[in-house]
């Protein structure tokens, strides 16, 4: 049932959407790293010739069940292995009439019935987190009674039961006494020879699986037997005994019986298996799906795949779109990839972008018909689960250089052959992908065609994404109400793209300016402004300029986001350290408040003690005593053992942290007083008089006073004087 299945899938989905688009948008190169994480070879085989579904009906279950596994490898329900050994010449022998499978190939059918009833009982048990890998698997018709048949006659190791018949059970009964009495004799010859020297050093061999006496070969008609060979250097002749002779022809007879006893075994079973065909070949192939669905799930890890919100309008917002060859690619290389924001809507259903070359136009464009694809062939796409997309009936791509020597096309012959493809298919259920729109063919003509083709693509409601260096599609573009221009983002100063779709807002070339930077001179670069028409140039340098502006504004944004996100955190920052002062305050308050009230306590208690002390009243000292005792538990609340707990373990918390604030405040006094001990005592100050022999204390010059005036003197030092204060002298 599920190859039928399978197959009259492959007639479907092979109607819309051809090859050539499919290689266009590098999807066998998708498909081949898919299959690298297939575990079975019929498994790579299904994977290489996937191509995408017909109808959203198909779709949306394979997406829901690739969903299903890939979040399986996370979670404690892990599905069990679905490895098989293929069974497609079994398949082939069943189909002729009295034909015998081998063993071997009975072990593979059991694999693949335990396999699959493994599976299958998974599933069922695990309905609630496999709701569609269930109703999958409940397709497939299982039956145990073929698992029942092998099991009876083929035991765990793959070889033939002893109970598979009577017969059999016998001749492997006779057997065992034959090999024991062979043994036996065998052990009696090789201890009678042995005892008479005629046996070499090794004593025993094996040849034609029977054991033989490696007799010497001077002594070689001294042992009778029979000669089954010598060694190579003829000194050792291998003789089997004749006393196991005659056990050894039973031997042989009953292998024999055995070997046509269990042939006959195969072809019963064989005989039993052949209705069941059908049954075993659709067991195969829910194995190959399985294995099919393992490869997209882990290649949608790989990729970090998603599944998208399926819409039933014709809508594409991709969010942070990836490319999923460059992505895996940079990912080897351990480079960035630059995502991509990309929407087509009714009213934006037509993107024009241009702007230099090597901006990623590109692969903006292969970006979306790969996804595109991907996701119609049931694979998970690298973008945000907030993406939305539809189903497209057909999918046109007209991308690169295809000129054909074989047809003996042109570039332009061959694409101009395309849009007539694309005018005979194109309609609203069409998504069309053209790079280098218009190229191939002298500018004027061939930008006036490529306009042409244009609005009959708008007219007929078509979803699309061009690329473009013709200046009457941007402008097209910009005109048409459902249309919309769009560029690759550079940096104004470095002509270095930036990888970015910016939409609304056509792209210049930056022909002249790319020139410049990579050294054209400037007056060839301007000779050549000079030929072409001065409003090209100028419309050309306005959207240059444009985009420039745009630039700056966007490095503005950025600067004044970075600046915005800086102060919130550093005011955030500044808040709990508020927050965490605060707190101490609190905390110190209350533990002065506390240290506060037990000195006014102690005051109290001190003037009742003075009291005592005056008069030796020891009745009124009880009574007062008493009484501020009273006064101070009438203040109390009563607490709970754990709040009381609590209360304490938070004065304890603060008097320990006050007390270590304190110790270091203490320690840095103690080590100044020793520091102030270990100076030198001050000199005593001296009185100065006129005459004295004095000279500043920072300096080394030595005068004489010759006036003292208030608290300055005149010091004279021979060739000069100068007048200076008191306190910076020193007597000498």
């Amino acid at each position: 049932m599920i190859a039928e299945k399978v197959k009259l899938m492959e007639i479907k989905r092979k109607a819309r959407i051809d090859s050539k688009t499919l290689e266009d948008l590098e999807f066998p190169a998708v498909l081949r790293q898919v299959a690298e994480f297939c575990v079975t070879e019929p498994g790579k085989e299904s994977v290489l010739s996937i191509s995408p579904f017909k109808d959203f009906d198909e779709i949306e279950p394979e997406l829901k069940r690739v969903k299903e596994f890939t979040a399986s490898f996370d979670g404690e329900n892990r599905i069990p292995n679905h490895g098989f050994d293929p069974i497609f010449r079994e398949l082939r022998l069943l189909e002729i009439e009295n034909s015998s499978l081998e063993i071997s190939g009975f072990r593979k059918i059991l694999s693949i019935s335990e396999t699959t009833r493994i599976l299958l009982k998974f599933f069922k048990k695990f309905e609630e987190f496999y709701i569609h890998l269930n109703s999958f698997s409940e397709e497939v018709n299982y039956t145990s009674i073929i698992s029942e048949e092998i099991n009876k006659r083929v035991d765990k190791y793959g070889e033939i039961k002893d109970e598979a018949s009577t017969e059999l059970g016998a001749i492997r009964r006779r057997l065992n006494v034959v090999k024991g009495k062979i043994n036996s004799s065998f052990t009696k010859a090789l201890s009678q020879y042995t005892q008479s020297d005629y046996l070499d050093e090794i004593r025993e061999s094996v040849v034609e699986n029977r054991r033989v006496l490696a007799v010497r070969a001077m002594h070689r008609k001294k042992v009778k037997g029979a000669v089954l060979g010598s060694s190579k250097t003829g000194s050792i002749v291998y003789i089997e005994p004749q006393e196991t002779l005659e056990y050894a022809n039973e031997l042989s007879n009953l292998l024999y019986e055995e070997d046509e006893e269990i042939k006959r075994i195969l072809k019963a079973m064989t005989e039993f298996v052949r209705p069941h065909a059908s049954l075993l070949a659709s067991y195969q192939e829910y194995l190959i799906a399985m294995d099919v669905l393992y490869a997209k799930a882990k290649y949608a890890l790989k990729i970090n795949g998603v599944l998208p919100i399926i819409v039933s309008e014709k809508k594409i917002s991709l969010i942070k779109a990836y490319h999923p060859l460059l992505l895996v690619s940079n990912n080897k290389r351990k480079e960035k990839t630059f995502p991509q924001r990309i929407e087509l809507v009714p009213e934006k259903r037509i993107i024009v972008i241009s702007g230099p070359n090597a901006g990623g136009k590109s692969i903006t464009l292969k970006t979306v018909g790969l996804l595109q694809v991907m996701l119609q062939s049931g694979l998970l796409i690298s973008a945000e689960p907030q993406s939305e997309m539809c189903f497209f009936k057909r999918v046109l791509t007209d991308i690169g250089d295809n000129q054909s020597i074989e047809n003996h096309l042109s570039t332009y012959s061959y694409r101009l052959k395309k849009m007539n493809q694309f005018l005979k298919k194109c309609n609203n259920k069409t998504l069309f992908l053209i790079d280098e729109f218009g190229t191939g063919s002298d500018p004027e003509l061939g930008g006036a065609l490529a306009e042409t083709f244009l609005e009959v693509f708008y007219e007929r409601e078509a979803f699309g994404i061009i690329t473009t260096h013709y200046t009457n599609l941007k402008l097209l573009a910009n005109e048409l109400p459902n249309a919309i221009n769009a560029n690759m983002q550079f940096d104004n100063k470095s002509l270095e793209p930036l990888y970015q779709l910016h939409l609304g807002e056509a792209g210049s070339s930056y022909t002249f300016e790319v020139a410049q930077k990579n050294g054209i001179p400037y007056s060839l670069i301007n000779k050549a402004k000079k030929k072409i028409e001065r409003g090209k140039v100028r419309f050309d340098k306005t959207i240059a300029n444009l985009q420039k502006e745009r630039s700056n504004l966007r490095k503005t944004s950025e600067s004044l986001k970075t600046e915005e996100q800086k102060a919130r955190i550093e005011s955030k920052q500044l808040e709990e350290v508020n927050a965490r002062v605060q707190e101490k305050l609190e905390s110190y308050q209350e533990l002065f408040d506390a240290n506060q009230k037990l000195i006014s306590l102690g005051k109290k208690v001190d003037v009742l003690s003075e009291k005592y002390f005056n008069n030796k009243q020891k009745k009124q000292l009880i009574d007062e005593l008493m009484k501020l005792v009273m006064i101070e538990n009438s203040k109390r609340k009563k607490l709970a053992p754990k709040v009381k707990k609590a209360v304490k373990a938070k004065e304890q918390k603060i008097i320990k942290e006050v007390e270590k604030k304190v110790e270091v405040i203490r320690e840095r006094k103690k080590e100044e007083k020793e520091k102030a001990k270990k100076l030198p005592p001050p000199k005593p100050k001296v009185t100065l008089k006129i005459g004295d022999r004095v000279r500043m204390i920072d300096g080394r010059a030595i005068g004489t006073i010759d006036t003292i005036e208030k608290n300055k003197a005149i010091v004279n030092y021979g060739m000069f004087t100068t007048n200076v204060s008191l306190e910076e002298l020193e007597k000498v």
